[in-house]
C-alpha cells in the first residue's frame, strides 16, 4: 500500500523533523524545495540524510528540487544515497524528466551498492502547464512510478492566476479539470492517485470533506501540510467497519467464480468484486501495521 497519509516536514528544522518522529502519518516527506530558504538547503541536506538513516515506523521519502537544479546532483549524493523509500520529484514537464531522474539514480545505486530501482518515485505532476499538456503520457509509465500526485499553487502562479479557489474554498474550474486528468493519468499509468494539499489547516471540517470526497473519487491518499491535518487523512482513507462488512458481502455474493451477484436488489459485475478486494487488501495492510 502506497499510505494514506503524506506529511511534509521541512528538512532543515531539527525541532519539526524530531516532532515528525512521533507522527501517526504513514508517510514523511522530508522537504528539500518549497519550505527551506535556498540558503538553507546544504543544512537540509544534512538533517535529511541522518534522519533517513535512523529507522522509523513511517515511510520516508524527500522532496528534491527539480531535476536539472543547481541542488539536484548534491542532493541526489547527500540524501538519495542513503536510499529513502522515494523521492518526490516536484514540476517535471512530463515523464521523460523521470526517465533522466532513473538514469542518474541507476549510476548512483550501481555507485553506492545500492538495490537498483529501489528508490521509487512519486511526480507532482501538475505544476506548470506543460505538465498538464502531457498527462496522457503516463500511460506508459516511467521506471520506479509509485504514484502521482498534483498541486495547485505552482500552476495557479504559472498561468498568471490571481487564485485558484472560489469564494466558498472549492477549487476553480480549471484546478478540478486538472485534478480530474491526474486522477486518470494515475489510473492509466496503474498507479496510485495521491490528493493534493488542503492549505488551510486549521479548517478541520473542510479539510475532512476534502479528504472524503478525495477517497470517494478514487485518490488513496492525501498530502499534509500540518501534523494535525494527519489524523484526518487516515480516518477518511480508513475502510469503516460498514465498508468491511459490505465488501465482505459483495465477495461472498461471487460464488463459485460467477461473473456477476445481486446484492440488495442490486446487480454487481466485476468492478463491484475489485472494489470489495481493494478494500479487505487495505484493511489487512493497516492490520499488519499495527
Amino acid at each position: 500500500m502506497i499510505g494514506r497519509s503524506f506529511l511534509f516536514v521541512p528538512a532543515d528544522s531539527e525541532k519539526k523533523l524530531a516532532k515528525a518522529r512521533a507522527s501517526p502519518a504513514d508517510a514523511l516527506i522530508l522537504d528539500l524545495e518549497d519550505s527551506v530558504a535556498p540558503g538553507k538547503r546544504a543544512k537540509a541536506r544534512i538533517l535529511a540524510r541522518a534522519f533517513v538513516l535512523e529507522k522509523h515506523p513511517q515511510s520516508i521519502w524527500v522532496r528534491i528540487n527539480p531535476v536539472g537544479s543547481a541542488e539536484y546532483r548534491a542532493e541526489l549524493e547527500d540524501v538519495a544515497s542513503a536510499a529513502p523509500a522515494g523521492l518526490i520529484v516536484p514540476k517535471p514537464d512530463g515523464p521523460e524528466v523521470l526517465r533522466a531522474l532513473d538514469r542518474d539514480l541507476l549510476a548512483l545505486e550501481k555507485a553506492r551498492g545500492l538495490p537498483q530501482g529501489g528508490i521509487k518515485l512519486i511526480p507532482i505532476v501538475t505544476e506548470t502547464p506543460l505538465a498538464v499538456l502531457n498527462l496522457m503520457d503516463y500511460r506508459d509509465p516511467p521506471p520506479r512510478l509509485a504514484a502521482l500526485t498534483w498541486g495547485a499553487e505552482d500552476l495557479s502562479a504559472a498561468l498568471g492566476a490571481a487564485g485558484n479557489r472560489e469564494p466558498d474554498g472549492e477549487f476553480a474550474f480549471t484546478y478540478r479539470v486538472v485534478r480530474s486528468l491526474a486522477l486518470i493519468a494515475a489510473k492509466a499509468a496503474g498507479v496510485a492517485a495521491i490528493e493534493t494539499v488542503h492549505a488551510d489547516f486549521r479548517a478541520a471540517q473542510d479539510l475532512k470533506r476534502a479528504a472524503h470526497t478525495a477517497r470517494r473519487d478514487g485518490f488513496t491518499g492525501m498530502l499534509a501540510i500540518h501534523p494535525d491535518q494527519v489524523e484526518i487523512i487516515n480516518a477518511a482513507f480508513t475502510p469503516s467497519p460498514e465498508d468491511v462488512a459490505h465488501a465482505q458481502r459483495v465477495i461472498a455474493a461471487f460464488a463459485e467464480g460467477a461473473a456477476v451477484a445481486s446484492l440488495d436488489g442490486r446487480m454487481l459485475d466485476a468492478p463491484h468484486l475489485k472494489q470489495a478486494r481493494n478494500v479487505l487488501a487495505l484493511v489487512d495492510d493497516l492490520a499488519k501495521r499495527k
